[in-house]
């Protein structure tokens, strides 16, 4: 709890601070523009403002996000984040195309700027201000997981480009009298409309959920291996809801010889221990009975090499022999690569039981949700 309130008090103060150099570079670029009569300049002071409003975005989804979870929200409000860089995104998407429609407008009826020493020189600031700006949102967001800090200083980062752009068209007009400012206006919208889209994007994949990543898969899965009696973990899926704010599950291979009291023991201290090195709050510990004995072992041995020799077959586990019936059952991780899962999986039965037909095999379909 302790850091998630250090992490909303860092994202807000990093946006409370884009929220005062924006509107201090917007005032001034707006002065500059209406005095020199550049659309660019003039342009640039919005998207100063549009950014300002990104902070303001920023700063109030992180302070709804850390709100504590309650009974129509048992897993707290922390995708709000993911709302507000969509938002964000939305936003930079639409300074592109009002550039875009404005820039077009000066070049079907051009009007020639006037420059001033003064202007240039705020514009120049500005752009070493933004460059600025950019390098430390961005730096923070990573730092704490932010896609709306990410998203705010690539957005400053470009700002910085455009005004870096806008001061060059200046200094051209100065020396040439040619105005390019109109079609460097209209290049700079392209890219930004493409920077917009390419947030958007990004934003909306993690509200569809993406994969967790694989370094911290690997490492829960590790971590609850490395308990006594256990011989694998397998079939870990964590869901998001929000940065860094993770629930999961997990299943793990044990002897079958374990009685209900030492599962109960397992299940309660991998808990505690996945959520302390992780901060991953575990919904379930599944059990998987590991037999023993030579006919199991012979059985599973075989299984297991004639599914791994399909290429496209990741994992083999939860094997287990009931002797009764003679049934064996297992699960099978098969690549999202394979075209058709299933049929790969029922070719798999179809082979071992053309080896060992006295056996009849239940093949559990997995799906790879780790990606370890």
């Amino acid at each position: 709890m302790e850091n998630s309130e250090s992490r909303s008090r860092v994202i807000i103060r990093t946006s409370i601070i884009g929220i005062l150099a924006n509107l201090i570079l917007a005032g001034f670029k707006a002065a500059v523009g209406i005095i020199s009569g550049s659309i660019a300049i003039v342009l640039d002071a919005v998207n100063n403002l549009s950014d300002a409003a990104s902070s303001v975005i920023t700063a109030v989804g992180t302070r709804l996000a850390a709100k504590e979870p309650d009974k129509k929200h048992p897993f707290g409000y922390g995708r709000i984040e993911y709302l507000t860089a969509m938002i964000i995104s939305i936003l930079v998407l639409y300074a592109g195309i009002t550039s875009l429609v404005e820039s077009v407008k000066k070049i079907i009826q051009p009007e020639t700027p006037d420059y001033s020493l003064p202007a240039l020189i705020i514009v120049g600031a500005a752009v070493a201000v933004k460059i600025v700006l950019g390098l430390y949102t961005r730096s923070v967001g990573k730092k704490v997981n932010s896609d709306s800090l990410i998203n705010s200083g690539e957005d400053a980062t470009l700002d910085s480009v455009i005004s870096a752009s806008t001061l060059a068209a200046a200094i051209f007009f100065i020396f040439t009298k040619i105005s390019l400012e109109a079609w460097l206006g209209a290049v700079i919208s392209l890219v930004i409309i493409k920077s917009g889209i390419g947030m958007l994007r990004e934003t909306l994949s993690r509200i569809l959920g993406e994969r967790a990543e694989p370094e911290l898969a690997r490492a829960i899965r590790d971590t609850a291996a490395s308990f006594p009696n256990v011989v694998g973990a397998h079939d870990l899926v964590l869901h998001n809801y929000g940065p860094d704010a993770y629930t999961g599950s997990v299943h793990v291979e044990v002897p079958q010889s374990l009685t209900a009291a030492d599962l109960d023991e397992l299940q309660r201290a991998m808990s505690v221990e996945i959520y302390k090195k992780h901060g991953v709050i575990m919904t379930a510990v599944g059990v998987y009975a590991v037999q023993a004995d030579e006919e199991s072992a012979a059985l599973r041995d075989l299984v297991t090499r004639t599914a791994m020799a399909h290429g496209n077959v990741l994992e083999v586990h939860g094997f287990y022999l009931d002797k009764k019936t003679k049934t064996a059952r297992f699960d099978l991780v098969v690549s999202f690569d394979e075209k058709d899962r299933r049929a790969l999986a029922d070719k798999v039965v179809g082979e071992l039981t053309a080896l060992r037909p006295e056996y009849a095999y239940r093949c559990a379909l997995d799906t790879d949700f780790a990606d370890i």
